[in-house]
């Protein structure tokens, strides 16, 4: 007789054993069942539970504490609120991907919002397409609203967002939205310099976009952006709201140790974490900092300031509590991962950061947000596999052309479980979410895109053809300078 399973036992004797043969075969049958019965444990825990190569390598202490806790299934339910030149685009990649893989509801926004929560609005459930309801995650650029965000996600969501330096990012904010802002476009020459010696003379609050161009991460997440410098209790009071809010606050110059925290914090897999940069600028549109400029952008740009000294500190509070050698170790192995990723997209070689104008696929061409600045992206190679292609053009997908695709994909589900309801689920006002995945199970993928399904029009320079987040009521001072939090 074939065993089918080693957790199947069994027993076959004879049907009349001899006296003498009794206890020979009883002992026989305890070596057996205690044999697979080991077997079926470590069979069980290998299929279960994550005991990756990457975690008995390491010998991280949270190991033993993830063991100690019965191994927590893959966390699901999130909110990441994007920020603005802060690597929160390779984030929010990262983020389609993992619930496109597993089959989870991205909420996205309506189509008059653009790829965009009606940003510069505070978020409301309005913006999201109805379509893309009851959500697990939701990450596109939105101005962050808690309680919104509370009513609309389950109970047991985890908040993240991501900050950058102040100086680096201002100077990034500048070149990107200096066609855009008009408290940029009024400066003369477009000089940056000009524009932090006397801010107050081109900066106007109530103006369209004048978010980029005075404490932005401070807006982003909800809050006063025109508050004096003086008031430096607005800016402490501040900061502890967005921690008592958000779990994870990751750093975007420690981009790897912060996604170390973050696989931890969500009990993902290495391969979970995986990235390719993305919505980078040409190296000849990035302007160095002349001495004495960062210390301007600082104090132009104080509560973002306050926001990015205390959340740098915090991320190595967190790091030195995981170990800095262990963080060390799943650094190394991240990077390690990284370059097989690579080898495997780009055909064993660097991949080439291209102008839009180069990039022949239309699809992966980045948005231009003028003829002045240039966004880098990829192209495929045309010397790798079919499965290679198809694992690979996620990962290096521009918003732009990713969310119109998750969108079609998303809407096809919808109507497929709309049309298999049987009636007395239709009467369901809301379905079941998942919230937690069972750890390395076979979880489907996402149904295929209906055959017309396209993304985005492109032409073949890429031009800008919009402002940031066209769509939308340009009203932004009735609900930029509130007093009121909106965490």
């Amino acid at each position: 007789m074939m065993l089918s399973s080693p957790c199947v036992l069994f027993s076959s004797v004879h049907a009349f054993p001899r006296p003498n043969e009794m206890s020979w075969l009883k002992m026989s049958q305890k070596k057996i069942f205690l044999v697979l019965l080991f077997i079926c444990t470590v069979s069980l825990l290998l299929h279960n539970f994550s005991w990756t190569i990457e975690d008995l390598h390491l010998g991280c202490p949270t190991l033993h504490a993830r063991l100690a806790s019965g191994l927590k299934p893959k966390h699901t339910n999130i909110v990441f609120l994007k920020t603005h030149k802060t690597a929160s685009s390779t984030m929010q990649n990262m983020l389609f991907r993992f619930a496109e893989l597993n089959n989870l509801m991205m909420a996205l926004p309506k189509p008059n919002c653009g790829h965009q929560f009606c940003y510069p609005q505070f978020f409301s459930s309005h913006f999201v397409h109805p379509h893309t309801l009851p959500p697990n995650m939701i990450t596109s650029h939105m101005r962050f609203n808690k309680t919104a965000l509370q009513h609309l996600m389950p109970n047991n969501t985890i908040y993240i967002t991501i900050l950058r330096e102040p100086a680096s990012m201002f100077e990034s904010l500048f070149t990107y939205y200096s066609h855009h802002c008009e408290s940029f476009r009024r400066v003369p020459n477009g000089s940056l310099e000009a524009f932090l010696a006397d801010p107050l003379r081109y900066y106007r609050p109530e103006e369209m976009y004048s978010m980029y161009a005075h404490n932005t991460l401070t807006f982003d997440l909800g809050g006063n952006k025109d508050r004096p410098k003086r008031d430096v209790a607005y800016a402490q009071a501040f900061v502890a709201e967005v921690e008592r809010v958000f779990s994870l606050v990751m750093i975007s110059e420690y981009f790897d140790e912060s996604l170390v925290l973050l696989r931890h914090l969500l009990s993902w897999d290495l391969e979970d974490i995986l990235y390719v940069k993305l919505n980078m600028r040409m190296e000849s549109s990035k302007k160095s900092l002349s001495p004495g400029l960062p210390e301007k952008i600082r104090d132009w740009n104080s509560i973002d300031a306050h926001l990015y000294d205390y959340f740098n500190a915090s991320l190595w509070v967190k790091l030195s509590e995981l170990g800095l050698d262990c963080v060390a170790k799943e650094v190394h192995l991240l990077q390690q991962a990284q370059e097989r990723l690579m080898k495997s997209c780009f055909g064993g070689q660097t991949p080439l950061q291209l102008s839009a104008s180069e990039i022949k696929n239309k699809e992966l061409r980045p948005w231009q947000p003028s003829e002045k600045v240039g966004i880098v992206g990829y192209d495929l190679p045309s010397n790798i596999s079919q499965e290679a292609k198809e694992l690979c053009l996620k990962y290096i997908m521009p918003e732009i052309s990713y969310t119109p695709k998750l969108l079609q994909s998303q809407l096809l589900r919808h109507r497929l479980s709309f049309q298999n309801r049987t009636p007395h689920k239709l009467n369901n006002a809301q379905q079941t979410i998942h919230t937690t995945l069972p750890r390395h199970t076979q979880v489907p993928r996402n149904l295929p895109l209906p055959s017309n399904a396209q993304g985005p029009t492109s032409t073949s320079k890429s031009k800008s053809t919009s402002k940031p987040g066209v769509g939308i009521s340009k009203s932004v001072h009735q609900s930029s300078n509130t007093n009121a939090f909106q965490i």
